[in-house]
């Protein structure tokens, strides 16, 4: 490879790591081409799988500040999922693979800057995906809105229930009336007193 590619590469690779939600690195010896191209599937729209040298990787970490993480793990033939979409959702794919593929190995990687284990992996994998944990963020904020409509609407429907228990005896009883004897209006003069 020249120069110029190789400089190319690492530019690539250090944009990548840059932009990227994480990186995971992995040791894909034993594996056949067919089954990379099934792990590139499964890791499709949340990740993109690919081999690397180890020497540009190791370049392209350094040109993009995150060495650290990669450090002593680019030791025989490594591959690097640069996940764009859901850490978790891509994490999954790794382990669930690997899983299937033992000889699929995960060695670490990189979320949001800082240095991944493998046990760090696999714990981000047991993890529920973003979309099942918004829809239950969802859920539980739909929940307490019904309860403050249903705190608010209750002092209005129980002044309705009141007004339809007053009707309703009202026209059981009938209309309300009053026993109390009519005043009298008539004027009357006061005694002894004369009127002009």
């Amino acid at each position: 490879m020249a120069n110029a590619e190789k400089d190319a590469v690492i530019a690539d690779m250090a944009e990548k790591f840059r932009t990227s939600t994480a990186a995971v690195i992995t040791e894909y010896r034993g594996l056949t081409v067919a089954q990379l191209g099934e792990l590139r599937g499964k890791l499709r729209g949340n990740a993109t799988y690919s081999v690397v040298k180890n020497t540009l990787t190791e370049r392209a970490a350094k040109e993009a500040g995150v060495e650290a993480a990669f450090e002593g793990q680019l030791v025989g033939p490594n591959a690097i999922a640069f996940v764009e979409g859901d850490p978790v959702e891509a994490a999954k794919g790794l382990r669930d693979f690997a899983k299937d593929n033992p000889l699929l190995v995960i060695k670490g990687g990189l979320l949001d800057g800082n240095p991944l284990t493998a046990e760090d992996i696999e714990k981000l994998a047991k993890l529920e995906s973003r979309e099942v944990l918004l829809g239950k963020l969802a859920g539980a904020m739909k929940a307490q809105l019904t309860q403050a409509a249903y705190l608010f609407n209750a002092p209005l429907a129980q002044t309705a229930r009141v007004v339809d228990a007053l009707r309703a005896k009202v026209e059981e009883q009938g209309p309300v009336t009053t026993d109390a004897p009519a005043a009298d209006t008539t004027e009357t003069t006061p005694e002894g007193g004369d009127e002009a």
